[in-house]
C-alpha cells in the first residue's frame, strides 16, 4: 500500500511558536511499505524501487510485518554530510555501501492508522518499533525543539542542507501544507558570466552561462531575474558577444558566448563533483 506523503513548505525565515526540527536531508524521499511480511520501497511518486536498493533489504525483513515508514535515503561523506550528487553516482554505478535510510514518520503499524495522531506521538512509535526490530541500514531521524535560529546556523555551518521544522501535535496529511517547513541554507557568491540561453518565448536571457574565477564552467542559472532584467541582460550581452567559448567547455547548442565582462552574484545550494552550481538563483550584477 502507497500513501502519497506529505510535503513541507518552503519557509524564509524561523517560524513563531511551538515546533520541532529535525536534519533536511539531501536525498531521495521514499516509502517502507510491508504487508504480510512482504516488503516494497516507494519513491515519492509510488514507484517501487526495492530493486535498486539493496542495501534495506535485510533492514527490512527485520520490521513488523504491516507497516509503513517515511524517510529519506541518502549517500554519506565520511564527514558525515549527506550528498546528493554521490547519491546520483551510487545509483548510476550500483554501489551500495554508503546508503542508508533515515527513517521520520510512521503511518501504519499492524492494523493501526497512525496518521490522525500527533507527530510526537508517531515518532516515539517509530523510535521503538526501530529500537526493537535493530534493522541495519534503517536509522531513526532524531528532532531538537532548541532556539530555531541556533539549529540552522549549526545546520548551516555543518553543510548540511538545512532544517525541517514540524508542528508536533499535528496530524499526517497526504499534501502539501504549513504544519511541515522547509528552512534551507544557501550560499552566496560571484561568477563571471561567459555566455546566455535566450528565453523559449519572446525576448530576453533564459539562463545565464557562468565561470568561476579561474574560468571554468560552473554551470547555468535560470531563475531569480523579471522578464525586465532579462532584456536588460541580454541587451548588455549582445554588446559583448564572441564567436566562440571564453572558456574551455564542451560544445553547448542554443548558446550565445560573450566576453567576460560581467559578474553575477549568484546564490546556490552547493556545488556538484562535476563543479556546476545546483538550485542556483540569480541575484543581480556585481
Amino acid at each position: 500500500m502507497f500513501v502519497k506523503p506529505q510535503l513541507a513548505t518552503l519557509f524564509d525565515g524561523f517560524p513563531s511558536g511551538n515546533w520541532v526540527y529535525e536534519i533536511k536531508f539531501d536525498g531521495y524521499r521514499m516509502q517502507v511499505s510491508r504487508s504480510k511480511g512482504k516488503s516494497k520501497f516507494y519513491t515519492r511518486s509510488g514507484l517501487d524501487w526495492l530493486n535498486r536498493f539493496a542495501f534495506i533489504k535485510d533492514g527490512l525483513g527485520r520490521l513488523p510485518p504491516d507497516i509503513i515508514i517515511d524517510g529519506e535515503v541518502v549517500s554519506v561523506e565520511p564527514s558525515g554530510r549527506t550528498n546528493f550528487s554521490q547519491l546520483q553516482a551510487d545509483l548510476k554505478s550500483g554501489r551500495q555501501d554508503r546508503l542508508t535510510f533515515y527513517a521520520f514518520d510512521i503511518l501504519r503499524l499492524g492494523q493501526q492508522d497512525l496518521r490522525p495522531l500527533p507527530l510526537l506521538e508517531r515518532k516515539l512509535a517509530l523510535e521503538m518499533v526501530l529500537k526493537n526490530a535493530q534493522a541495519p541500514g534503517i536509522i531513526f531521524s532524531e528532532h531538537e525543539t532548541g532556539v530555531a535560529k541556533k539549529l540552522f546556523e549549526r545546520a548551516c555551518e555543518m553543510g548540511l542542507e538545512g532544517l525541517i521544522a514540524k508542528r508536533p501535535d499535528a496530524s499526517y496529511r497526504s499534501e502539501r501544507n504549513d504544519s511541515w517547513l522547509k528552512l534551507k541554507c544557501v550560499q552566496t557568491d560571484q561568477f563571471f558570466v561567459v555566455g546566455y540561453v535566450p528565453a523559449s518565448r519572446g525576448r530576453g536571457v533564459g539562463a545565464l552561462r557562468l565561470a568561476t574565477k579561474d574560468m571554468k564552467y560552473a554551470g547555468k542559472v535560470g531563475t531569480g531575474f523579471s522578464d525586465k532584467v532579462s532584456l536588460s541582460l541580454q541587451q548588455k550581452l549582445d554588446r559583448i558577444s564572441v564567436d566562440t567559448a571564453p572558456i574551455k567547455i564542451a560544445r553547448k547548442r542554443n548558446t550565445t558566448w560573450v566576453e567576460p565582462k560581467f559578474v553575477a552574484k549568484v546564490a546556490y545550494r552547493d556545488i556538484t563533483d562535476d563543479g556546476l552550481l545546483r538550485h542556483a538563483s540569480f541575484k543581480g550584477l556585481a
